[in-house]
């Protein structure tokens, strides 16, 4: 008995030095980082943990960085000129499994919920408004399917003429969106293979790279009819008064998972403390975000707005992120979620949201052979480091910045399966490829892309 009590009395003195080491400072093994970033509104948590000193707090001195485009950034990160960034939630998957470039991304820190439109040329519009139904104020009903979109592709290729569509990156977010949409709609976004990385086999509407910034600028000169991009760059289109977006992403998926933070993982074997401060460090920007009904975000508008953030005018960034958004000049309606970093467990890198990225992936013939079920976790589980991410929220518990209830400590990293998306289909991590079988559009099962032709095995 009284060797139990020794036992125990050590246990609990052990348990009590542990619980006192985490309240104290970090001890990061690089203190001096570089962090790159697309100027995008979502963003938003890299520039508030600066900006508040969150970042000073965890003994980390962060210069953060503007990148050209996606790729840069991407290379960079693997190159080790950046430390990490704000990434596309598709770039450390495809990293990983080694489609485009080939290196081991992992993220232990999801940025943030919805935040892209759609968005169409005006003379688009005015064509697509003759089949959307209006409500009791004439204004035009939300959520507007791609229904109301293909009789204008038919039209533009029955004239011989190519309907043309911008997306931000191959693997990005923007790209699996517009391409859901449109396919939900009866329109084909097209296929990519081994030997045709256009993504434009068989497609009804070709989808082609334009970084975020030149989105409304291409779209005004004609090069493409609409795109698919995060804020400010749709709202931009609206002041500017040359298109019109026709639907958000929330929409397209309630909630659906946007950016990640991405470092390599031989980063976080080298600096566990440092992942772990800045892990921290976002963390309380996200709170920061949310908290009190998005009270800060008139401030976080202003920070974003300076040249070295976003720098778009305030007023177009406030459009959306203050719990607005504008259709049609005129039409502003309140969209409370548009914008979402921490509620909702937005920060929490669930396996089940790397999952949907991987089977729309397969469905479009970036992942070209079929994967049993087991391969979609394991990729997952090697890519989003929720062991990280929840040491971090109990650092913050400890200190007093957050509660328990503030992170979901009781999951198993899968979220419940769920329909709220604009067709209605339902979605379970667990059984990626029922998923794809669910589909009218989309590689399923055993087919491949051989040449231009869908081909069963």
């Amino acid at each position: 008995m009284r060797h139990f009590l020794c036992s125990a009395t050590m246990l609990c003195s052990l348990t009590f030095a542990a619980t006192a080491a985490h309240a104290e400072m970090l001890f990061p093994e690089k203190d001096e980082l570089t962090i790159g970033f697309i100027k995008l509104t979502d963003m938003a948590p890299l520039a508030i943990a600066k900006e508040m000193h969150f970042f000073e707090d965890e003994g980390l001195y962060v210069t953060l960085e503007a990148q050209a485009n996606w790729k840069v950034l991407l290379d960079r990160v693997i190159t080790g000129e950046l430390d990490g960034a704000h990434m596309l939630a598709g770039q450390p998957l495809a990293a990983t499994i080694g489609y485009g470039t080939e290196a081991h991304i992992v993220t232990p820190f999801s940025m943030d919920l919805n935040g892209n439109a759609i968005t169409v040329s005006n003379a688009v519009w005015d064509r697509m408004k003759e089949n959307i139904p209006t409500g009791a104020d004439g204004k035009p009903r939300h959520p507007i399917k791609a229904d109301a979109l293909k009789p204008v592709v038919e039209a533009y290729k029955a004239e011989g003429k190519p309907f043309k569509m911008g997306m931000v990156f191959p693997v990005s977010t923007h790209n699996y969106e517009l391409r859901y949409w449109l396919a939900a709609g009866g329109i084909n976004p097209g296929y990519y293979s081994p030997g045709d990385i256009s993504g434009q086999i068989q497609a009804d509407a070709l989808l082609s790279v334009t970084p975020p910034p030149q989105m409304p600028a291409t779209m005004e000169a004609g090069t493409i009819e609409g795109y698919c991009v995060g804020e400010p760059w749709n709202q931009a289109a609206v002041f500017k008064g040359i298109g019109v977006p026709v639907v958000t992403d929330y929409d397209i998926w309630k909630n659906n998972p946007e950016k990640v933070f991405g470092l390599t993982e031989e980063f976080t074997q080298k600096y566990p403390q440092t992942t772990l401060g800045l892990t921290k460090a976002l963390i309380r920007a996200a709170m920061w975000l949310d908290e009190n009904d998005n009270a800060n975000r008139e401030e976080a508008v202003e920070i974003l707005s300076r040249p070295e953030y976003v720098g778009a005018d305030a007023e177009v960034i406030a459009n959306s992120m203050t719990g607005t958004f504008e259709y049609e000049k005129g039409d502003k309606r309140t969209a409370e979620d548009f914008n979402v970093f921490f509620r909702h467990y937005a920060t929490y890198p669930y396996y089940s949201d790397a999952i949907w990225y991987l089977t729309q992936m397969r469905r479009w013939g970036q992942i070209a052979e079929p994967q049993e079920d087991g391969w979609y976790d394991e990729v997952a589980r090697s890519v989003y480091l929720p062991d990280i991410y929840l040491e971090a929220a109990r650092q913050l518990i400890e200190e007093g910045h957050a509660t328990e209830a503030d992170f979901p400590f009781d999951t198993d990293g899968y979220k419940p399966a769920t329909n709220e998306f604009i067709d209605g289909v339902t979605y379970d991590g667990r059984q990626p490829n029922a998923y794809l079988e669910s589909f009218p559009i989309g590689l399923k099962g055993d087919e491949v892309i051989d040449g231009n032709k869908i081909a069963g095995r």
